[in-house]
């Protein structure tokens, strides 16, 4: 059966952007008859604190390996002073280099301005572009105030994250 891994990239506990990323491989899933594996960063806080994977605690370990298995990556980040969540870039330096090579990532981004919004194209595609994995034509941002229960409020928003899981839907086919 074909996995798809969630990485929620916030640190907090609970997250907006945890519920967005929740919400997309849950109908990613549902629609590709896929099973879901979600990785939350905030629940790996406290083992974070550690110079190289041969540190890792059982759950990164575990987590880092859901992530390299993965038929297919959301990855969603909430948006800190222009960038990404500097723990998930840690978790991400952990992941084997080859690992995510041609594997298809969906890149969301969750913050409190428009400005924020190239965030995903400027950083985080270039990040799993190193690794050579295969990152979705569509990429997601979406404000806070857009996000309620998971929902994608904005019409235009939810129109995107519509698009990025046709897309993901459209991979995880052609794997099989």
């Amino acid at each position: 059966m074909l996995t798809i891994v969630g990485l929620a990239g916030s640190p907090s506990i609970p997250s907006r952007t945890r519920l967005v990323v929740e919400t997309a491989i849950g109908r990613i899933g549902a629609q590709a008859g896929a099973q879901t594996r979600l990785v939350d960063l905030g629940e790996l806080v406290p083992d974070l604190g550690i110079r190289s994977r041969a540190e890792a605690s059982a759950r990164v370990e575990e987590a880092l390996r859901a992530i390299e298995s993965a038929d297919l990556l959301i990855v969603g980040t909430p948006v800190y002073k222009g960038s990404y969540a500097g723990l998930l870039k840690h978790l991400i330096d952990l992941i084997d280099y080859p690992a995510l090579l041609g594997t298809p990532v969906g890149l969301l981004a969750t913050g409190g301005s428009d400005r924020h919004a190239l965030v995903v194209e400027y950083q985080l595609r270039p990040l799993f572009a190193f690794f050579g994995a295969k990152t979705l034509a569509t990429a997601v941002f979406i404000q806070d105030k857009a996000i309620h229960n998971g929902a994608v409020l904005d019409i235009a928003c939810a129109a995107r994250l519509d698009q990025m899981i046709a897309e993901a839907v459209h991979e995880l086919k052609s794997v099989r």
